[in-house]
């Protein structure tokens, strides 16, 4: 069978991603999103390590992932898995949740499966009427598709407080990280600049951050390189401005983690901002 995948954004939805793709082999590296991540399964069941365990998403279900959580994702079945999949940024998931729930907070979601067939064809519906230039039934339709899954499965998500010395430590060394990505330190001269060792670092950070500094660096940098493709810059330019040795090296970690190659990832936002 074949793979295929499209990642676009609609410009009647802002700073929303959409994704439509049938994966076969595919497999996602541990990785995070900014956005939300609800993704509607049409066939087939994609397994992604999520908290600690494996989750299962067949047709019909959804996958859902809040922001900044790292999860990976592939087939569960030889056939593989097709889906849809929206990733609404957290200022518009907190306006609906204001609008529509009781929730109190920061919204996320509680579990990370859902099955609920109404809530995935409310998604595939966003992607068609996106398709076919209708915004009022896909600004319409996404909303009433999160507030549906907030009501379902809607929580308060934990503030994020840097309480513990270790998570303190972790935090100091991703600004570092986020300062220096094309030039990092290494794991031993990152410890000694902190005052700490290595295994303690790399146990902090890991606790933290829910992945290893090397692990979060990469996820850092394909994020930084997706906003410089948004603005226009080359991706051979932005392999070497995040830090990747060159081209075929962000090419490999940007399939594994986006789902489609930096060049297709930016023709079809060069697409949109030609259509506006």
């Amino acid at each position: 069978m074949d793979e295929r995948a499209r990642h676009w954004q609609y410009d009647e939805l802002p700073g929303v991603d959409l994704l439509r793709a049938r994966y076969v082999h595919k497999t996602f590296v541990r990785h995070t999103h900014e956005n939300f991540v609800i993704a509607a399964i049409a066939d087939g069941v994609e397994v992604f390590h999520h908290g600690g365990g494996d989750q299962y998403a067949g047709a019909g279900a959804l996958a859902l992932v809040n922001p900044d959580t790292p999860h990976t994702g592939r087939a569960g079945v030889p056939e593989g898995w097709r889906y849809g999949a929206v990733y609404p940024p957290p200022d518009v998931v907190a306006e609906i949740a204001a609008e529509t729930t009781g929730l109190r907070g920061t919204p996320g979601f509680v579990s990370p499966v859902v099955d609920d067939p109404y809530a995935a064809g409310l998604v595939h519906q966003v992607l068609r009427a996106a398709d076919e230039g209708n915004a009022l039934a896909a600004d319409t339709l996404l909303r009433v598709a999160v507030t549906r899954l907030l009501r379902l499965n809607g929580g308060t998500l934990p503030r994020r407080e840097v309480r513990t010395a270790g998570a303190r430590i972790a935090a100091r060394a991703r600004g570092v990280l986020e300062e220096r990505m094309a030039r990092p330190p290494t794991l031993e001269r990152l410890a000694a600049d902190l005052g700490t060792s290595p295994f303690a670092l790399l146990r902090a950070f890991r606790n933290t951050y829910g992945m290893p500094p090397h692990a979060w660096l990469t996820d850092a940098r394909v994020r930084r390189a997706r906003r410089l493709l948004d603005t226009g810059t080359t991706p051979s330019e932005a392999a070497v401005a995040v830090g990747f040795t060159d081209q075929p090296h962000l090419n490999r970690h940007f399939s594994r983690m986006v789902g489609v190659p930096p060049g297709a990832y930016q023709r079809e936002r060069k697409n949109v901002q030609d259509l506006g």
